[in-house]
């Protein structure tokens, strides 16, 4: 069993956040009720993720990382999109008129060096497979590595790599879609089905991820073949989650009953409470990551700061209405009282 392995109790993970939600107290939280946690390396500069890995549980825990997928923005289609969106980061003073597209690997290989010199039990990666020699990289340090897919196409992809074990990531799932193929809408799949699809097809551990948000949906999904269960959305409220104020205040709003996948705000797909932003730019958008992630960066910041619900990203899976205002153990717990 992957949590015989792993050394822990609770099937039930703290699924990586990036972009603040998931903070180093919210995986000590999941580590002091025998769950596992993963710090969100996204975004994070190197030296802020060494800095959070020395304030890690000395217990297990794991490093979530981007892996380097670029999806090249067509320069015409973005400086058009910045034209677009301008006059909605001028109320911010937010100048978009003449930005340019930037392109990046959220500075991967400097984020290998930094797990090579902090080991971590278990490490993650999403968007796409890293190359075998940067996957040998973090297996000489000790780590187990796990791969996030979101077809069986993938899943293949990942087994021949030679990861570890996979996270099975459904499309009801909040956030970033781990799709390699961010030009293509999500496939949609009930994580039953897909775990299970899967399952037959791959021999590998499976970390079931996407729309579980109560006791019943975990037990279902560990029946399907799922050997842990990752959760996110249902986090988010949780006391020891970095969410803002304005995402925190939309995810219990009786108003909001849906979601959304849009690639909006980032160029690539995500899924959000619907609002103002999703619904002008949504079919206006190309697709290009992480060149609309920077674009839209400074705008989001911006109107979370000022309580804004109609032009921040507000991620969320399709379970957001089962996200409590809680410690996050309890709601760890709980979900697993089923099994």
């Amino acid at each position: 069993m992957l949590t015989d392995q792993l050394g822990i109790d609770l099937p039930v993970f703290a699924a990586p956040m990036a972009g603040g939600a998931t903070t180093p107290r919210l995986v000590d939280a999941a580590a002091k009720v025998g769950s596992l946690g993963f710090l969100a390396a996204g975004y994070k500069s190197p030296e802020a993720l060494g800095q959070e890995l020395n304030e890690a549980p000395s217990t297990t825990f794991g490093v979530n990382l981007f892996a380097p997928n670029p999806l090249p923005v067509d320069r015409e289609e973005f400086r058009r999109y910045a034209r677009l969106v301008a006059a909605e980061a001028d109320r911010y003073g937010i100048d978009l008129e003449d930005a340019e597209p930037i392109e990046d690997d959220d500075r991967w290989h400097e984020k290998l060096d930094v797990l090579r010199a902090h080991p971590v039990p278990v490490v993650s990666f999403t968007f796409g497979i890293p190359s075998r020699d940067d996957l040998a990289v973090l297996r000489a340090t000790g780590a187990l590595l796990l791969q996030t897919v979101t077809t069986v196409d993938e899943a293949k992809a990942a087994s021949d790599a030679g990861v570890d074990a996979l996270v099975v990531q459904a499309s009801a799932a909040g956030g970033h879609s781990g799709t390699f193929t961010p030009e293509q809408p999500p496939v949609e799949a009930p994580i039953n089905d897909l775990v299970a699809a899967v399952r037959r097809t791959v021999g590998l551990p499976v970390i079931a991820a996407g729309g579980v948000a109560t006791a019943e949906e975990v037990a279902a999904v560990i029946r399907a073949g799922a050997d842990a269960v990752a959760v996110g959305t249902i986090l988010l409220r949780s006391d020891e989650a970095g969410t803002s104020a304005t995402h925190r205040a939309a995810l219990k709003d009786p108003s909001r009953t849906d979601t959304v996948v849009t690639h909006a705000f980032t160029g690539r797909p995500a899924r959000a409470l619907p609002n103002a932003f999703t619904s002008q730019y949504g079919d206006l958008a190309p697709y290009g990551y992480p060149a609309l992630h920077h674009l839209t960066s400074g705008l989001r910041k911006a109107a979370a700061a000022a309580g804004d619900q109609e032009h921040v990203h507000l991620w969320a899976g399709t379970g957001f209405r089962h996200a409590t205002e809680e410690p996050a153990a309890t709601i760890l717990t709980r979900l697993a009282e089923k099994l």
